[in-house]
């Protein structure tokens, strides 16, 4: 039996991303009224952002077929793999284009692919990881040396308010109504080989496993009826405009079952850890395609009732950004999470796909293989120690010189884990990878001086000494912003990719919202425990990270003097941070605050370094 790798992941989102507000000009106002039902239904699935191949006339873009082609393009071209070399095409989708030939055929004649064969899936959610499972099963096998698998769905056309405007319906149903602001286009794909590649990360299939619950659990997501126990199909009418005018092609949902379709889920779940295919304790991440963000706690207290804890930083989705694109969500999700730069060698991800159409569950479970590079050197990790402050002896300086030291102490262990910190230590970290952190440490740099000095003029008259502290702080911080420019320039790159437009990633976004609401307090000296953490970084961690990262990449000085001069600089910026701390208004209550503010930032900071490029 042959080992079986994905060793190339692609996906294919058409048109630009669509923003809630934007969506009715897309799908359409059903008789040229707005949608009841849309914002209870957004504000429940949590979904930001969608791609449609529906333009605002609702004209079709694109088949769902050509979808799935790009995909596969896109995977093959990453690779330079021969598209000729491809002996089986696995696809799974909710609907094809064509009810007749199979959805499989209709994507080989676009593929550019030799003659090969073909496997044809069409189930919903599931569909996708039945293409993945037949296909991981001739290559174990030895059937086949490569496959690609795909999943891909269109269900805009579904939606468009044209289709229901001919039905004469008063009010279009909920059970309706509710799915066309649930799904969205895309498609991804797989390419499956049975030899693991020399030069580049893969991802080595463990096992794959469904299993069905129709067998006493009713229809829940259809086309073909008007009622789950309606006993005609569509095909049953007089003729196909009938069972239009009846309602029997819109595409439903019948919602009061899905919390058994995760409870379904869930005791799958466990059955494969009774079977020993799942070790809670060895998953690393965990890839769950849920429908909505209103399921995440369900699934969690679910898990927790049967002794299972998956911390929230192994939970891996894109729902919000990419939305729910059916068959081929967990494509796109394994797809975003395998070019993350997030994953280690060795890793376990499990992959959770719940249907509901009448209830499917699958599972699959991927071990991450990462080639090391021999040559490149490693970076001795320090003892890990917090910036020494020096404060007045008292009994609330000295509790506070603790717990600000256990504060220090936590945050810097868990940053040896941020995948950005790590690939430094290991002497892996690229050229894309120094940018991308310059890029994004930009964003939060950009906005230092000017929360700092909203904080400053929060501070009242009484307390100069405090005031001062920040009015300096916030000088350095617009001196830093500027350097870092000059840095990004000088590895030839265009410091307008910095400014004009350039976005916050989402742990920036939350480090900065947490800043500015707090400088907006009255006498917000809390924050003092923020400069304790980001000032700590420069003192100890900053010129540190830019040696080694100057040595792995041969740059030059002005390449990384952002990093490397805060040894220096940040020695005086902590003797003015120590004045503030030795202030006399530093009460006990006041020290509480500025501990907690610590830990805070000190989390949001993290967050800021693991989320690099995810906007």
């Amino acid at each position: 039996m042959s080992d079986v790798f994905i060793t190339s992941t692609g996906v294919f989102l058409p048109g630009e991303p669509i923003s809630n507000d934007e969506m009715e000009d897309y799908l359409g106002r059903i008789n040229g009224s707005p949608s009841a039902a849309k914002s209870r239904v957004l504000k429940q699935n949590g979904i930001q952002s969608r791609h449609y191949a529906i333009d605002k006339n609702q004209k079709t873009l694109y088949q769902n077929a050509d979808l799935a082609a790009h995909a596969i393009e896109n995977t093959l071209e990453a690779v330079t793999f021969d598209p000729k070399k491809v002996q089986l095409l696995a696809t799974g989708t909710t609907q094809g284009d064509l009810p007749v030939p199979g959805f499989a055929s209709t994507v080989h004649a676009r593929s550019g692919f030799g003659r090969c064969e073909l496997a044809s899936f069409q189930s919903v959610c599931s569909s996708g990881v039945m293409a993945i499972q037949t296909a991981f099963q001739q290559l174990k096998n030895g059937e086949k040396t490569s496959a690609v698998c795909v999943g891909s769905d269109l269900s805009s056309r579904l939606f468009k308010a044209s289709r229901f405007d001919t039905q004469n319906l008063k009010s279009v149903p909920f059970d309706t109504d509710f799915l066309r602001w649930m799904l969205s286009d895309g498609a991804g794909a797989f390419l499956l080989e049975n030899k693991k590649p020399a030069n580049r990360p893969a991802l080595k299939i463990d096992w794959v496993a469904l299993k069905s619950f129709a067998n006493d659990f009713p229809l829940c997501m259809y086309v073909g009826k008007t009622t789950p126990t309606d006993g005609q199909s569509w095909l049953d009418y007089e003729n196909y405009e009938a069972a239009v005018q009846a309602g029997a092609l819109n595409l439903k949902q019948d919602i009061r079952k899905l919390d058994q379709v995760i409870q379904n889920g869930v005791t799958h779940f466990f059955e494969l850890i009774d079977e020993g295919k799942i070790d809670p304790k060895k998953i690393d991440w965990l890839c769950c395609h849920y429908s909505s963000e209103i399921f995440v706690q369900p699934i969690r207290d679910l898990l927790a009732k049967g002794g299972v804890v998956i911390e929230e930083s192994k939970w891996f989705s894109n729902l919000t950004t990419k939305g729910n694109t059916g068959s081929a969500s967990i494509f796109i999700m394994v797809d975003e999470l395998f070019k993350s730069g997030r994953l280690r060698d060795g890793d376990t991800i499990l992959c959770m796909v719940p249907e509901s159409g009448q209830s499917i569950t699958s599972f699959m479970q991927f071990k991450v293989s990462i080639p090391q590079e021999k040559s490149q050197k490693a970076f001795p990790i320090r003892e890990i120690e917090a910036p020494k402050l020096e404060l007045q002896q008292s009994e609330t300086a000295e509790w506070l010189v603790r717990q600000l030291t256990h504060v220090w102490v936590d945050f810097e262990t868990e940053l040896l884990t941020v995948p950005i910190v790590r690939k430094i230590h290991e002497g892996h970290m690229s050229i894309e990878d120094y940018k991308l952190l310059l890029k994004d440490l930009r964003q939060q740099v950009i906005d230092g001086s000017q929360w700092i000095s909203r904080a400053a003029s929060n501070i009242s008259i009484d307390l100069f000494e405090l005031r001062s502290a920040f009015i300096v702080h916030t000088a350095a911080e617009h001196k830093d912003y500027q350097m870092l420019e000059r840095n990004y320039a000088a590895l030839g790159e265009n410091v307008e990719d910095l400014t004009e437009g350039a976005e916050k990633n989402i742990g920036s976004q939350a480090l900065t919202a947490f800043m500015f609401h707090q400088a907006g307090q009255p006498n917000p000296i809390d924050l003092l425990g923020a400069m304790f953490i980001i000032e700590g970084i420069g003192n100890r961690l900053a010129a540190f990270w830019g040696v080694m990262i100057q040595e792995q990449l041969g740059l030059r000085d002005d390449q990384v003097s952002f990093f490397t001069y805060h040894g220096v600089a940040d020695e005086g910026h902590f003797k003015n941070l120590e004045k503030a701390l030795n202030h006399p208004r530093m009460t006990m209550d006041v020290a509480k605050r500025v501990v907690k503010t610590a830990r805070i930032v000190a989390r949001l900071y993290k967050m800021q370094l693991m989320e690099l490029g995810n906007y």
